[in-house]
């Protein structure tokens, strides 16, 4: 058996381990996602365990066991039922964190129709959008939200039969039911149908190079990716208090908002008040998190609040903290140690490959900006990319990078969680594989010792001079400097070398941004990275974001050229 066979052989093995760790339907009917998630804990005598601690934005604090979770969800399968809903048509979510969230994911899991959750800042037109393209049969939301972002286009979804709110009386609202009405003359106890684990069951919406967006589908069988991966990369078990701070309306909202810790039997915290320091570190300490899943934006917002703003909290039950939605820079890494005594883990993933597949593990000695290293059960390579930035494919063979070389971020196909199909568009979902690849669209490097570094998304790669530079990794750098907040940096049209590095930087409180700060920081980023340092260096006390925070560097690009903003994708905007 040649390198690469025993590789795949490792890793349909390690997919098998992780697939025995779970139950099962009974009497082998199959693999459902709701049945991991909440029935079986039932089933093994759990039921009384705090499944969700739901936060009000008053502090107010409600508990979900996983037996009331079980009815709960069970009742909303039957309110499908009754609706005529079928199984494999789509029910989408516009919701906050909260309960009806869970309850409407796992219910329509449960019913073996498929999941779709949609972004509570959307517009109409995005709303629209996705509701089309994968033709929802049932909307749940809220009363305000319905009246202002999809009552006025109603009939322009023809094939939305049913809305659903969750804080309406019955006849409230016309054109709509009331689902605590729906679910108060709905049974409690729901058997499942048999759940082939090839069964669509997610439907998550990414953004596309032309703004329309893409449906990736997930399957059943996801739930063996959702639930070895928590366990793995972030340490998650029985006895633990979780926390994701993702919004439900997007990938990690799912897979690590609902699904991962609740087939570990842990006990979720949800918070839908809006973010400020103190009412997370209150959090933390009063729910005893030991979990906690975050993104970069938020934790660089706590570091520019300072560290003596943590003065007075207990935070001792915290013992694994994780990033996501974005590359982790270095400094918040040591940050990490340095507040919490304890290092920011990051990871990799997206949303086509429906879980983590590289990480950074509590047990290993973190190296500060790496993704970390492929877990168990993933085979990832680093492929050669030609002047169109497309990757060298000759009969039907690509090109493996080895240790230093910057290319193509790319995966063997045949984890669990691995997206199906982009729906409605199979020619485009082909396109992502190429010589038994999946093409992720991130530039990274792989060191000597195997560990991955995240460069850049590949069309967001500087090419100075012959050389290609990651805008991240310039970010990273300027973000050392005691005075820098955050930094976006692009690629500024240049007639000799193509392009150069130029640098948008938003100060920290206390700091003025005079031209003497300027020429520090280009020098300081000169020292600390050399030929690939911003040329040119501006002050922006606003970076655009991302609703995710996420700053867009298409839109830093789209101002530098002149370009009005329409020209970018909407869902660049949104996303």
């Amino acid at each position: 058996m040649t390198a690469v066979g025993q590789v795949r052989a490792t890793s349909t093995e390690a997919w098998a381990a992780a697939r025995r760790l779970l139950d099962g339907l009974p009497d082998g009917r199959g693999l459902n996602i709701a049945h991991e998630a909440v029935d079986r804990h039932v089933l093994h005598g759990d039921g009384v365990r705090t499944a969700l601690r739901v936060i009000a934005p008053d502090g107010g604090l409600t508990e979900v066991s996983y037996a009331e979770l079980a009815g709960l969800t069970s009742a909303f399968a039957h309110a499908l039922d009754g609706l005529g809903v079928a199984p494999g048509e789509v029910v989408f979510s516009l919701l906050g964190r909260g309960v009806d969230t869970y309850v409407t994911a796992l219910g329509t899991l449960k019913h073996t129709s498929v999941f779709s959750p949609l972004f509570t800042a959307f517009g109409p037109e995005p709303i629209r959008q996705r509701l089309t393209l994968g033709h929802g049969r049932v909307l749940v939301t809220t009363t305000g939200l319905y009246r202002r972002r999809v009552e006025p286009m109603r009939e322009e979804l023809p094939e939305l039969a049913h809305v659903l709110l969750v804080d309406a009386a019955p006849g409230e609202v016309a054109g709509t039911l009331s689902l605590p009405e729906l679910l108060a003359r709905s049974e409690r106890t729901y058997d499942i149908p048999a759940t082939d684990p090839e069964t669509p069951a997610l439907l998550h919406f990414t953004s596309g190079t032309t703004g329309t967006p893409k449906g990736a589908l997930h399957v059943h069988e996801a739930v063996v990716a959702h639930h070895a991966t928590a366990s793995y990369a972030l340490g998650l078990g029985r006895d633990d208090v979780f926390w994701c701070t993702a919004d439900p309306g997007w990938v990690t909202g799912t897979s690590y908002g609902i699904v991962a810790p609740l087939t570990h039997g842990s006990t979720v915290v949800c918070d839908s008040g809006e973010f400020a320091p103190r009412r997370w570190y209150s959090i933390l300490q009063d729910q005893h998190v030991t979990v906690w899943y975050t993104a970069p934006t938020a934790l660089r917002m706590l570091m520019r609040a300072g560290a003596g703003l943590l003065e007075g909290y207990d935070l001792s039950a915290l013992r694994h903290i994780a990033s996501v939605g974005e590359p982790l820079n270095p400094e918040v890494v040591e940050w990490g140690q340095e507040t919490f005594h304890r290092p920011v883990l990051d990871n990799w993933w997206q949303t086509e490959t429906g879980a983590i597949m590289i990480s950074n593990r509590a047990d290993v000695p973190v190296r500060p900006g790496s993704m970390g290293m492929p877990i168990p059960g993933v085979e990832a390579g680093v492929l050669a990319r030609g002047e169109d930035g497309r990757v060298l494919v000759d009969d039907c063979e690509v090109a493996e990078l080895g240790p230093g070389g910057t290319g193509e971020l790319a995966l063997r196909p045949g984890w669990p969680s691995m997206f199906r199909t982009y729906l409605g568009e199979q020619e485009r979902y082909e396109r992502c594989f190429v010589g038994g690849w999946y093409l992720t669209g991130d530039l990274v490097r792989r060191d000597e010792d195997g560990w991955f570094w995240f460069v850049g998304r590949g069309d967001d790669v500087i090419k100075s001079a012959g050389h290609l530079i990651g805008p991240f990794e310039v970010e990273s750098a300027l973000m050392e400097h005691p005075a820098v907040a955050e930094a976006g940096v692009i690629g500024k049209p240049d007639p000799v070398a193509g392009e150069v590095v130029k640098a948008f930087v938003t100060l920290k409180d206390g700091y003025e941004p005079t031209e003497e700060l300027r020429l520090e920081l280009v020098a300081f980023g000169r020292r600390r990275l050399g030929s690939v340092a911003p040329r040119e260096l501006v002050f922006d006390p606003h970076l655009p974001h991302t609703r995710s925070g996420k700053v867009m560097r298409r839109l830093l690009k789209a101002r530098e050229l002149g370009l009005p903003e329409g020209d970018l994708s909407t869902l660049e905007r949104e996303s």
